[in-house]
């Protein structure tokens, strides 16, 4: 008799009910329920938002304080969110627990902050090695003086030669301070220590630090100190609570407590935190052949990090220098030895007709925003229950009208004092938070705080960009903003500044931000002869860049100068730092920088009136709506397609090359593009990753791009015998010049004529663009017009198919697991009984 062995050729017959049967059952059913389960579940709602740089690196750390011989902190959790692969930038600190800190004028229960150097990895840093005490506008104790007889612990201070107590900063490198008021190294205008960080009503409280590598502090040297082996000495981020004692038990003076953070018995009560800094530096040997590249502010963030990877590709030693995008086209169409041989750009290089190709690949989007850190005192409750309470202004909006007002000079506050205003800004409000205009796109913000806490003015980078010209484009595009600039008032009756009234700025898009008028106001320094003048460029300084806004806006403080202080026998202008909650400011910055530094960024309407933030998705659907520009293949940013949640002042970088080069220079550059379009894509913090605050490439953008690094490298020259020279048709992914090898603009690239008209417009599209219902571009058929058409899936709908195409694999899977047994068990039966 034959009989029937198991599928494992050891176990019962198929349609048992043995181990193999059963288990297989289990996972048919198990796959079937959890495709169930993946059908029912909502998509998550952050998957369209834009990532924070300090969540995915799962390095936030927590300590919780102790008690004290006075005060007890022993309830005190603080939160560092991000510790590891630190550079400049901005880290959320947050923290619960404390005491409630008192209204008015009485300060305790607070925190203060500090970065520090420090080579002791078990005890951390000593209080000499950490930048504070340049007070910085906080009335509670910023300062470096000790007193050894009210804090009996205090016996290792320095005294100066008045013999005053102190404690000294000991940098890196070069001499400690003398005294306790000695700002060689750091002082009250650029320190990033926070000396005063009140408790909420709950005891609770955040605050985004300005970490700091040696980059901006070299005197701390983080990042930039190294072990024999090579590797990378932490710094330290060091809390120190406050309660309501001084270092004697005594409270303190009327209530306040003001002794420095760095008398012993503080001291002793502080947290510290041991912060990773990414390493500073190139580690790029010297002796590979340089490779430049030069261009777009956008892309400096994210070339910042991919040098380092690229230098392991075996190419050469890529260096980057930021300039204007003109600046860019130019050097790269004509290339030389000693010239930077790829440039990035937001508008297209358009080579001449008998000039060389140039190769164009997409590598980065991103965009510009309006970045905040904007603090007021606002009132709470009724009655004797009244009081003060510090806030920071979330969600901000702006509209195309404020943005005309901010780029013309046309508050008061950022012109002049009041003894020198002109008579054509009186009836102007002083500043943009005392606008009706402002007041009724953000009701939350109360008119009474408009005055007093509010930017005098936006910060504004002296770099000629193309996306200067794209902020002017996206105002002029409003009909109520391009009436202001043409000197018609607003509703409530501000007018735009006379000095730019015939600038024909509500046509002309300018690539930078003119500051246009000329009053000057005086600082009395005791005396009038000693008065000294400043303008509107002393009183809203520019920027060198957007990361320095950034940077600025993060700190509360943008170098206003109008202040007399002594300097030597003579005088000076200075200005005056506000303490954090009073820190008000806001510029325009890039959307890395933004994210870097973990600004508030505002709301700005979109062509169909949407008030919209830069998140990855928003950015992504932008990019999907953009026309091309006079180059085929290479889209332009126009606000006025961005409709339907897209992001106004969104932007696609291209990597821009000529082929007229060496062949060993061709190959290096289009590594760069391979890298930008492939690794170079993964968000992250570590070297290599693109920062958070870039938009990842949609599929088609990267392949683009892949395709334009294969033209460039493989490139051949024409022949002498008339043969046109182009993309080695032998190579890999070739399709000639243009087409599907790549964006090649000049000649030999094939005609890019029609490439706007084919879109359905172009960039500069007609003044009205953005009214509502009066697109430049004819809306296309939501039907045919998608993201996934134009460029790639939005992060949404990637989660949304991949959860639809896990579906069907669940559900195959699980009815297949199904479907054996029971094909086993008919298959069984089927086998003649002796047979």
């Amino acid at each position: 008799m034959r009989s029937v062995r198991g599928t494992s050729g050891r176990g019962p017959a198929p349609g048992g009910t043995g181990a193999g049967g059963r288990g297989r059952v289990a996972a048919g059913l198990g796959s079937l329920l959890a495709a169930l389960l993946l059908a029912l579940v909502p998509l998550p709602q952050g998957a369209t938002a834009a990532t924070s740089g300090n969540s995915a690196e799962n390095s936030a750390v927590t300590k919780t304080g102790s008690a004290g011989p006075y005060d007890d902190f022993s309830k005190l959790k603080v939160t560092v969110h991000q510790t590891k692969n630190l550079r400049g930038q901005g880290v959320r600190v947050t923290w619960t627990g404390g005491r409630a800190a008192p209204t008015g004028a009485t300060y305790n229960n607070y925190l203060q902050i500090m970065e520090c150097w420090g080579d002791d990895a078990g005890q951390g840093p000593d209080r000499t090695q950490c930048e504070f005490g340049a007070v910085d506008g906080a009335p509670a104790g910023g300062g470096r003086l000790v007193s050894p007889t009210r804090d009996p612990l205090d016996t290792d201070h320095a005294t100066d030669a008045d013999n005053i107590a102190f404690v000294p900063f000991k940098p890196v490198e070069g001499a400690a301070t003398t005294t306790g008021t000695d700002w060689t190294y750091f002082n009250s205008l650029d320190t990033n220590s926070q000396t005063w960080l009140p408790n909420d009503s709950d005891g609770n409280g955040e605050t985004v630090f300005e970490m700091r590598s040696s980059v901006e502090s070299p005197h701390l040297g983080c990042g930039a100190r190294t072990t024999a082996a090579g590797a990378v000495k932490p710094c330290w981020l060091v809390v120190v609570p406050r309660g309501e004692h001084e270092t004697n038990g005594t409270e303190g003076n009327s209530g306040s407590v003001r002794s420095s953070a760095l008398s012993r018995t503080n001291w002793n009560q502080r947290l510290v935190f041991p912060l990773d800094f990414l390493p500073v530096g190139s580690t790029c040997s010297q002796d590979r052949a340089e490779r430049r590249t030069i261009g777009s502010e956008l892309i400096t963030d994210a070339m910042t990090s991919w040098q380092s990877a690229l230098c392991g590709s075996g190419a050469g030693r890529f260096t980057f220098t930021q300039s204007g995008e003109g600046e860019a086209r130019e050097r790269v169409t004509a290339p030389s030895d000693t010239s930077p041989g790829l440039g990035f750009t937001v508008q297209p290089v358009e080579t001449a007709e008998d000039g060389p190709p140039v190769v164009q690949a997409p590598v980065a989007i991103s965009g510009l925003t309006v970045g905040l850190y904007w603090r007021y005192d606002v009132t709470v409750g009724e009655g004797s229950g009244a009081y003060i309470a510090n806030r920071q202004l979330h969600d901000v909006r702006l509209n195309q009208r404020l943005l005309a007002k901010l780029l013309t000079q046309s508050y008061r506050k950022s012109v002049a004092t009041a003894d020198y205003l002109p008579d054509y800004l009186k009836a102007n409000p002083e500043s943009i938070g005392a606008d009706p205009e402002f007041q009724k796109l953000n009701p939350d913000f109360p008119a009474a705080s408009g005055r007093t806490y509010s930017p005098w003015g936006l910060l504004l980078s002296t770099e000629n960009s193309d996306m200067a010209t794209v902020l002017w484009r996206y105002v002029q595009q409003n009909k109520d903003a391009r009436e202001f600039l043409a000197g018609t008032a607003d509703p409530w009756g501000t007018k735009v500044n006379r000095s730019y009234q015939d600038m024909d700025l509500d046509a002309t898009p300018l690539d930078y931000f003119p500051k246009a008028d000329p009053t000057t106001s005086k600082a009395s320094c005791g005396t009038p002869e000693n008065s000294l003048p400043f303008d509107g460029t002393d009183l809203v300084p520019y920027t060198n860049d957007m990361h320095d806004a950034a940077q600025k806006v993060r700190n509360g403080y943008g170098g206003q100068l109008y202040l007399c202080a002594q300097s030597g026998a003579g005088w000076k202008l200075s200005g005056e730092r506000p303490a954090a909650t009073n820190a008000r400011e806001f510029g325009i910055v890039d959307a890395a920088s933004s994210t870097r530094y973990q600004l508030d960024v505002a709301a700005l309407p979109n062509a169909d009136g949407t008030f919209v933030k830069p998140t990855s998705d928003a950015m992504l659907k932008a990019v999907a709506r953009m026309p091309d520009s006079a180059v085929a293949g290479v889209k332009t940013p126009d606000p006025a397609t961005a409709t339907d949640g897209a992001y106004p002042l969104t932007a696609v970088v291209y990597a821009a090359s000529s082929v007229d080069q060496a062949k060993d220079a061709r190959q290096d550059y289009a590594k760069v593009i391979r890298y930008a379009a492939g690794a170079g894509q993964t968000q992250g913090t570590a070297r290599g990753e693109l920062p958070y605050g870039y938009a990842p490439l949609p599929t088609a953008l990267r392949t683009q791009a892949l395709k334009a690094a294969t033209t460039l490298e493989t490139w051949t020259a024409p022949d002498p015998s008339g043969t046109p020279g182009g993309q080695d048709q032998a190579a890999e992914g070739s399709g000639g010049p243009g087409g599907d090898g790549g964006t090649v603009s000049g000649e030999g690239a094939g005609s890019a004529a029609g490439g706007a008209a084919a879109a359905g417009g172009s960039a500069g599209a007609g003044p009205d663009a953005t009214d509502t219902g009066r697109p430049s571009v004819a809306p296309q058929d939501p039907a045919k017009q998608n993201v996934a058409a134009s460029g790639g899936l939005t992060p949404s709908e990637v989660i949304g198919v991949v959860r639809w195409v896990l579906l069907g694999v669940l559900a195959v899977g699980g009815a297949a697991a199904l479907a054996g047994p029971v094909m086993l068990r008919l298959a069984a039966r089927r086998v003649p009984a002796g047979g």
